[in-house]
């Protein structure tokens, strides 16, 4: 079974390997990021699943370009006429080996680790991550020797985009490194990179060979391209008579030449693993140090009774977990801080990252880096809209959304209010916010604009703005083009939080457009407020006609700051969220007995589009529907103590499935609601954490 350990003062995960179901471990994933946008995963039995697993996963502009550099090694343990296979790989016709073999354990904390047995030797398998740049140490620990052994590592090189899958024939190229034991792997297009493996106390021999069709059963079950070929330019070999340790490194280079500096790779790993101890553990240790960190019940200032606690470790693998996703982008020759929605495939979108904010960094404590990446976000603005996403490769923003921007506004409310900040909001955050209101009301890009009613309309039957934004060959499975709920609860708390600032800083003039609060909120209440239904209607038309179909949408108009809507209407809402919504990993985003619901979550794109937002559940829902059940249970002890019940199973999913250590993007609507998805998800993870300061406050 899985259970929490303590790694010197940061919070692990240790997993037994004994009598576990191999399906299982090949079910069940781990993942290392370096702040940079760039990561390394795979599953707990070493085994690759996915197009997007690899040992090396590097960022060639932060966050983007990402380029799938080291895949994995073949390793082997040759002791007389015998070889043993430390590896597992699935190719198209077979697993090799069909079980977990020598391995013991599996553990997490600044690295990955695998503990082999064999009958004379034990070794372990690190994976280190290093900091901010493009390398990764694998090391192999041998502690126990009790005969010579000769021991092979050959690496599978990608330098691929990490979205496509590799097919031989590819242009790659093994060139000699800067010493004996070190190869530099090219691919020789005009704009390609290069994998330099060193290995420092081993002797490398050239072999190269295609290896083909490897399989990756979850791109298989995606409908996707799911066999590839890999390079491998030789193998690292050593003799080893006494324990000892070797060291793999790999590092992305953005081109094929590699300067002299960098060729050098005088990287220590004792230095690596105390930097990596270090870092964590100064990030664990902020929360001493900062009032916006996690308060109460093994989220406050660290009593020693709260160490023993469960909840106390539980709290430092969320901040760990938060951690994950706040990365740097590179903004011309700066790098400012943003947040990747989710790993392995998304990079930063406006959204997520805005809605993460409160979680991620405010929460958590981490002040400056919440300003930068409201001020990045802030810069990128155009015609009064915050970018949803940037480019992939060139980094140019899209502005596909229409809440993207009102939640920019919340966010920067919330951090003025954790902060007190007032040089920074009025000066760098509030002209912004200035600029959406104002856009809103007059009009923007996709017909966003305030209807006569003061209500926020916005979009065609050709647009997706919400973020219920599945579309697949033309066909758009949630049509909330119009007025939707959601939009118009954050529009009327965004008027409600400039008149209340507006008001308190009394030296300013009134913003010409605050008037329409009021006139916003009868709107809302008139046209949303279902009276035979007992809920919010969930979006109207441009032609009148309504949605009334019981959605997760509604509950941000209770668990905002400001909502338009009266005591009875809001507890009304929750209810019927609770009584037919609410699973034990967060909102579903259709009610079951609705037409259209979707339970399953599977199979190609077409169909996954189909459920993504008609049934399937969201956890980053539990953070608002938490908020508002408190608020209108007032915040009652025995309120927080039913909320408390309501997010275990999501904290137990943090140490025992999925991936672990992190919080999944996407569950099934219907049980055993099997997680899906993004291995780990910004807001998914940020919205757990909220729920538990406002559990705990």
């Amino acid at each position: 079974m899985l259970t929490l350990q303590r790694t010197g003062e940061a919070a692990g995960v240790s997993l037994s390997i004994a009598e576990q179901d191999f399906e299982s471990l090949l079910a069940r994933e781990w993942l290392l990021t370096n702040g940079r946008g760039s990561y390394a995963s795979s599953t707990i039995a070493g085994c690759n699943t996915r197009g997007y697993h690899g040992l090396l996963i590097g960022s060639l502009r932060p966050p983007v370009n990402r380029i799938m550099a080291l895949s994995a090694c073949l390793e082997i343990v040759r002791s007389g006429q015998e070889a043993f296979t430390l590896s597992s790989f699935e190719f198209a016709d077979k697993l090799s080996p069909a079980s977990a073999g020598a391995l013991g354990r599996f553990r997490r904390d600044t690295g990955v680790h695998f503990d082999y047995e064999l009958e004379k030797i034990d070794m372990t398998k690190s994976v280190y991550l290093v900091r901010d740049t493009d390398i990764v140490a694998i090391v192999y620990d041998f502690t126990r020797v009790q005969e010579p052994v000769e021991f092979t590592t050959r690496p599978f090189v990608g330098l691929r985009d990490f979205h496509s899958l590799q097919k031989s024939g590819a242009p790659l190229a093994s060139r000699p490194g800067p010493a004996a034991n070190a190869v530099l792997v090219c691919n020789d297009t005009p704009d390609g990179c290069s994998l330099l493996l060193r290995c420092p106390s081993a002797h490398y021999q050239e072999d190269p060979q295609w290896w083909f069709n490897f399989t990756y059963r979850a791109e298989q079950e995606r409908g996707l391209g799911f066999t590839e070929d890999l390079w491998a330019p030789g193998f690292f070999k050593y003799r080893i008579d006494a324990p000892t340790k070797i060291v793999l490194w790999a590092s992305l280079h953005p081109s094929t030449a590699v300067r002299e500096s960098e060729r050098s790779m005088d990287t220590d790993i004792d230095a690596v693993c105390e930097d990596l101890r270090r870092y964590q553990e100064n990030l664990l240790d902020s929360r001493c140090s900062s009032g916006g960190s996690l308060k109460a019940e093994g989220f406050g200032a660290c009593p020693e009774r709260s160490r023993r606690d469960g909840q106390y470790r539980v709290s430092r693998m969320l901040r760990l977990a938060a951690d994950q996703f706040v990365t740097q982008r590179q903004v011309n020759s700066k790098c400012e801080t943003t947040v990747v929605a989710g790993y392995p495939w998304f990079a930063d979108w406006g959204r997520d990252a805005l809605i993460s904010l409160p979680g991620l960094l405010l929460t958590t404590g981490r002040f400056g880096e919440a300003k930068s990446v409201l001020t990045t976000f802030a810069a990128a603005a155009e015609e009064g809209m915050i970018p949803n996403r940037f480019d992939d490769n060139g980094g140019n923003a899209h502005f596909n959304s229409v809440d993207a921007s009102l939640w920019f506004i919340n966010a920067a409310f919330q951090y003025l209010h954790a902060t007190s900040d007032s040089k920074t909001f009025t000066q760098e955050l509030l002209p912004t916010i200035r600029w959406i209101i104002d856009s809103y009301c007059k009009g923007t890009r996709f017909g966003i604009h305030a209807d006569a009613d003061g209500l926020i309309t916005a979009g065609d039957e050709q647009t997706q703005l919400t973020w219920m934004d599945a579309k697949c060959d033309g066909v758009a499975f949630t049509p909330r083009y119009g007025k939707a709920v959601e939009v118009n609860a954050l529009w009327y708390n965004a008027l409600m939080l400039m008149e209340t600032f507006e008001l308190q800083h009394g030296g300013a003039e009134p913003h010409p457009t605050i008037s329409t609060a009021q006139r916003v909120g009868t709107s809302f209440c008139e046209l949303f407020w279902n009276e035979d239904k007992g809920y919010l209607n969930d979006c109207i038309l441009p032609s009148g006609s309504i949605d009334d179909a019981l959605r997760p949408n509604q509950i941000f108009a209770v668990s905002l700051k400001f909502s338009p809507l009266s005591v009875y209407q809001q507890t009304a809402v929750v209810a019927a969220v609770q009584e037919r919504l609410l699973t034990p990993y967060g909102l579903r985003t259709l009610s079951p007995d609705s037409p259209g619901y979707k339970g399953r979550y599977s199979g190609p794109p077409r169909q996954r589009d189909e459920a993504y937002h008609q049934g399937t559940v969201w956890p980053y829902l539990i953070g608002p529907f938490v908020e508002a059940y408190l608020k209108v249970n007032e915040f009652s002890p025995q309120s927080r103590k039913q909320a408390a019940e309501f997010i275990q199973p999501l904290l137990r999913h943090l140490t025992e499935d999925g991936c672990i250590g992190s919080i999944s993007e996407i569950f099934d609507g219907d049980p055993p609601h099997k997680p899906k998805g993004c291995i780990a998800q910004a807001w998914s993870v940020a919205e757990l954490i909220r729920a538990c300061q406002l559990i705990s406050s």
